[in-house]
């Protein structure tokens, strides 16, 4: 894959355009039919599409579901990004980071929400869920080494800050879990530059700054939402496997799967494996169908079973009462349907990138968006699972 450095006021490697499948012209179709024949109500489903449009939540990009592997519903919500959020994206702040014109200007609408204002989509953190996954196909081809492998490992140890007995304990389970006990502060609105995340993102080299931060906790003691932590994954997956994770994606994901993607590089030209990946809808929902079905794709075993299994069960508690949960890079969220408890499986992203699958219910559902700014309505996961619900009207 070609490649071009741009100079601004840091160099920043990027990929020149999106990547294809081998063969876009072989692309997998998903077959699509009306709401009731997969039994969900298209007027419940109507209703919802109606209070999208009308800006009940904010800027939501697209809404997609399926059920028994069809598409039921789907939606395009246009947006004019370039006057939406002209002001922002004039002036440099936390969210406008190196250059005006860059890719790490949120506002700007050459890069966000859609790459070059075509159908790739920024995906934010959800980057990170698609992340883990490849991390479990190296495990599973024995390229990778043991999670329970100690991070301090890949790294020179005299170049390490705070290396104490605690960041020495800390090992790959912990940045897969987000148990890291490194100090940070992700729970700011992002346009706060006391957030973690904004000050890594004005340092050199973003690995380097995760890894030098001092120790909170002992790992695996507290869930913190490190977005570092899986930077410092990606540095891992190239010393480990000798190969670039994007190029390791390309053959082993997204080629098998027919996926078209475009991904961010950091400053020093890793791939921004926490939040630089752009799909389409339709491509991520291939993402969380290989997900609900434990790893299988098109009647291949594409990532471990055990991997996804390990995934998908919580391993770290986020809330109090148990309602959500963190397992290796995906949120776990307890609802209830038809009186049962039941488990959905989700990612996260920045702006209002809402993935997630409710297995029992053969239910895949993609919403995008872009509300980045902290006064804005916007979407929430409940909110989504909730009225997704409540258009169904078979077990």
């Amino acid at each position: 894959m070609k490649q071009t450095c741009l100079l601004i006021s840091w160099v920043l490697c990027l990929a020149v355009g999106p990547v294809f499948a081998e063969d876009p012209s072989a692309s997998w179709e998903w077959p699509s039919v009306t709401p009731s024949a997969v039994g969900l109500d298209a007027d419940a489903l109507a209703a919802f599409d109606a209070d999208i449009g009308r800006g009940q939540y904010g800027y939501v990009d697209s809404m997609l579901v399926i059920r028994n592997g069809k598409i039921a519903f789907e939606r395009y919500y246009d947006h004019d990004y370039a006057q939406v959020y002209k002001h922002q994206a004039s002036q440099l702040g936390p969210l406008v980071v190196g250059d005006l014109t860059g890719p790490y200007n949120y506002f700007s609408a050459w890069w966000h929400p859609y790459y070059q204002k075509g159908s790739l989509h920024t995906m934010q953190s959800v980057t990170k869920s698609v992340a883990a996954l490849i991390v479990g196909i190296a495990v599973g081809r024995n390229d990778f080494p043991d999670i329970d492998t100690p991070v301090l490992t890949f790294f020179e140890s005299e170049a390490i800050a705070h290396a104490d007995e605690r960041k020495r304990a800390m090992t790959i389970r912990h940045l897969l879990t987000m148990s890291t006990g490194l100090d940070w502060n992700e729970d700011l609105p992002y346009t706060d530059p006391l957030n973690s995340w904004t000050a890594l993102q004005q340092s050199a080299d973003w690995v380097q700054y995760t890894i030098n931060q001092p120790m909170a906790h002992a790992p695996g003691e507290v869930f913190r939402y490190n977005s570092g932590a899986t930077l410092i994954l990606a540095h891992i997956f190239n010393l480990t496997t000798g190969m670039d994770m994007e190029e390791y994606a390309v053959e082993h994901l997204f080629r098998p799967l027919h996926i078209e993607h475009f991904w961010k590089r950091t400053p020093t030209g890793l791939l921004d494996a926490q939040e630089g990946l752009y799909l389409s809808a339709r491509d991520l929902a291939k993402i969380m169908v290989l997900v609900m079905d434990r790893g299988r794709w098109d009647g291949q075993q594409r990532v471990p079973a055990s991997w996804i299994e390990a995934s998908v069960t919580p391993q770290v508690p986020v809330t109090d009462d148990g309602s959500w949960a963190y397992g290796y890079k995906w949120w776990l969220h307890r609802y209830r349907f038809a009186d049962e408890e039941r488990l959905a499986i989700m990612g996260s992203g920045y702006g209002g990138q809402i993935p997630f699958t409710l297995p029992e219910l053969d239910l895949v559902v993609v919403f995008t968006g872009w509300n980045t700014l902290p006064e804005q309505p916007a979407l929430s996961s409940d909110e989504a699972i909730r009225r997704i619900l409540d258009a169904v009207t078979t077990r």
